[in-house]
This record gives C-alpha cells, structure tokens and sequence, in this order.
C-alpha cells in the first residue's frame, strides 16, 4: 500500500472512533445524572434523614 493511501485510511479510522467517545461521554453523562437522582431521592427519604440527623446530634454532643 502506499504511504497516501494508508495516511487517509488511518484518518477515516480516527474520524470514526471520534464519534464514538462522543457518544461514550453522553452515555456516561446520562448515567451518572440518573446515579445523581436516585441518590438525591434515598438522602431526602424520612428513614435516611432521621438517621443521618442522629449520626449528626451523636457526632456533635460527643
């Protein structure tokens, strides 16, 4: 092969994995916002707060 050829077969290879950390990024983007939401909704449960609230009045009278 040629060193022309070769050169523009290496830069369509490259334009195509561009594409794809693009894509890789948005996914992980969308993952981590939904990890973001769930946490957000277990910290604001009742359960977690009155448990984090005594972890808290413990911590400080100790």
């Amino acid at each position: 092969m040629n060193s022309g050829l070769r050169g523009a077969m290496r830069r369509i290879r490259l334009a195509g994995e561009a594409g794809m950390s693009t894509a890789e990024y948005a996914v992980g983007t969308i993952a981590a916002v939904a990890f973001a939401g769930v946490l957000l909704k277990v910290v604001t449960s009742p359960t977690v707060q009155s448990a984090l609230t005594a972890i808290l009045a413990k911590a400080l009278k100790g």
